[in-house]
């Protein structure tokens, strides 16, 4: 009888760690569904990019109130949660503060969770009144499940904090009255004022307290793992891959389509013979589709960007384009892209591999008027927080709606005929060109 709450707790782990990794490799499968690219060069750079902007917040800070109020509640989720590893050691072994034996360490361990719980508590409250009083327009234009998914993940961080400082402020308690088990460990700052609430119950409800908010605590901790796969909140664990395969290239550089490379040096190479047959005797492969109509023509890194976006909106609060009433909202543009990749990960699940569902994601998330709205200044790419890149995806389905649909703004084809016939986007012949200098 004495074993039954340590196999509850094993059965409880198993099953919570099992559906997060079942999800995770569903998350996995869904960014694969990306064209391949090379990001493995510069392994050092792209280090120090991890190291500096996802586990450093240098971004978040140009910022300072988010900021500061970002990193108080990312270094006190994941240092607090280091008890997670007491917990789980104490409900497997059926022990009580194992680590207590660290002592000194371990009453400053202690003590600084309680500090930090006490400091999240405060940035959460802040960042509720931000959200839901406090008209900021780029949180106040979020509706519907977006701005709920936001709410959820505070009321979480509250109730976790609470249930910490409660687990804590009871076990003091049964401290002090000299409780079998419940031996002197740990400082406790914050809940030793929290004690004093619990004067007059007695010890069997005190640990019916105590026990109540530990496994409420590690209970909420594994719903909370396993909420991350359907909430804007997988950049807690994706920022770092993200950060890390993020775009090395300098801001403004385009990418060139290998197929018209080749293309553009097989007209200038003067031995070729364009007419010439291809090697060997396979039959010439298919073309491959220029730009993006829906997610499978996006490569992996943007499709790992859309899981990353944090739907903070500081890249459609910076856009030139969005603050001049246009219809093009950066954020906008992920959310739509990883919407569709969910929806096409869903009808994979659903019918074992993807089955046409008429839809795609040009026309029936994303319009052409956001794309064309887009000045490619690169303004949202400089601002998102954990180095997601908008443009590239708007970049690549506009290479679409040109190269397979022609289907450009008049202004645009008319720019690209004016090079064609005249070498200049301006409607003058050549021969004309100095006329002006006769005036």
């Amino acid at each position: 009888m004495q074993y039954i709450p340590n196999i509850i707790f094993v059965i409880i782990l198993i099953a919570g760690i099992g559906y997060f990794t079942k999800n995770v490799r569903k998350l996995i499968r869904n960014i694969k569904l990306g064209k391949d690219v090379d990001r493995t060069d510069n392994k050092k750079e792209r280090f120090n990019n991890m190291a500096r902007i996802a586990l450093g917040q240098s971004k978040m800070v140009r910022r300072p109130i988010a900021g500061i109020l970002h990193i108080i509640v990312y270094l006190g989720f994941i240092i607090i949660n280091i008890e997670v590893l007491e917990i789980i050691i104490d409900g497997i072994l059926g022990t009580h503060r194992i680590f207590a034996f660290l002592g000194g360490l371990y009453d400053f361990l202690i003590g600084s969770f309680e500090v930090l719980a006490l400091l999240v508590l405060v940035s959460v409250f802040i960042f509720w009144i931000r959200r839901n009083v406090i008209n900021i327009r780029r949180f106040k234009t979020l509706k519907g499940w977006p701005k709920n998914d936001g709410n959820i993940i505070l009321y979480f961080e509250v109730v976790l904090m609470t249930l910490f400082l409660t687990m804590n402020a009871a076990d003091l308690q049964l401290q002090n009255i000299g409780a079998d088990h419940y031996a002197k460990a740990g400082a406790y700052p914050i809940s030793q004022f929290i004690s004093p609430l619990f004067n007059g119950m007695s010890e069997g409800s005190l640990v019916l307290l105590e026990r109540g908010a530990w496994w409420l605590h590690i209970i909420g901790i594994l719903i909370f793992l396993n909420y991350l796969y359907f909430s804007k909140h997988l950049h807690i664990l994706l920022a770092f891959p993200n950060t890390y395969y993020g775009d090395l290239n300098p801001k403004g550089q385009m990418d060139n389509l290998k197929a018209v490379t080749d293309e553009v040096m097989l007209m200038m190479d003067p031995n070729a013979d364009p007419f010439a047959a291809p090697a060997g005797d396979e039959p010439e492969a298919e073309p491959e589709k220029f730009g993006a109509s829906d997610v499978t023509d996006l490569n992996w890194v943007q499709l790992l960007n859309s899981y990353t976006c944090t739907e903070c909106g500081r890249c459609t609060s910076e856009c030139p384009a969005n603050q001049t009433g246009k219809k093009l909202s950066p954020r906008k543009i992920m959310m739509d892209t990883r919407d569709r990749l969910q929806e096409v990960g869903d009808n994979i699940d659903k019918n074992g591999s993807f089955v046409d569902d008429g839809k795609q994601l040009l026309n029936d998330y994303i319009t052409t008027e956001e794309l064309w709205a887009c000045t490619s200044c690169n303004a949202c790419v400089e601002a998102c927080p954990v180095s997601i890149s908008p443009l590239s995806i708007i970049l690549d389905m506009r290479r679409y709606l040109v190269m397979e649909q022609s289907a450009a703004p008049m202004d645009l084809n008319n720019m690209m005929s004016n090079i064609e016939n005249n070498g200049a986007p301006w409607p003058f012949n050549q021969m004309d060109r100095l006329n002006w200098s006769q005036e």
